[in-house]
């Protein structure tokens, strides 16, 4: 069974930093992208930014790019998120993915709470 166990959210101000880990176990994880989405109070889930396997490739949405950094261990099954110069705007719920979105094997955790406010 897949389980991804986010932790690292919290309460920080603007301009702050934050960095979420998600211990993953399951399936192997050095074989998978992996992802980070995020879902705002009130809105849809927001892709953030994915990694590729072997971690040697990154991507980001537009919105995040510049301040948030993703980075994977795959000795330690763990995936992280390094957010950078947060923004009121940043505020809600990150979940850790297996793979990227609309693939077949995407499967997201149960999310930790990001809230950015002075």
């Amino acid at each position: 069974e897949v389980q991804l166990v986010e932790s690292g959210g919290g309460l920080v101000q603007p301009g702050g930093s934050l960095r979420l880990s998600c211990a993953a176990s399951g399936f192997t994880f050095s074989s998978y992208a992996m992802s980070w989405v995020r879902q705002a109070p009130g809105k849809g889930l927001e892709w953030v930014s994915s990694i590729s396997s072997g971690g040697a490739s990154t991507y980001y949405a537009d919105s995040v790019k510049g301040r948030f950094t993703i980075s994977r261990d795959n000795a330690k099954n763990t995936l992280y998120l390094q957010l950078n110069s947060l923004k009121t705007e940043d505020t809600g719920v990150y979940y850790c993915a297996k793979d990227t979105p609309g693939s077949s094997s995407y499967h997201k955790g149960q999310g930790t709470q990001v809230t950015v406010s002075s």
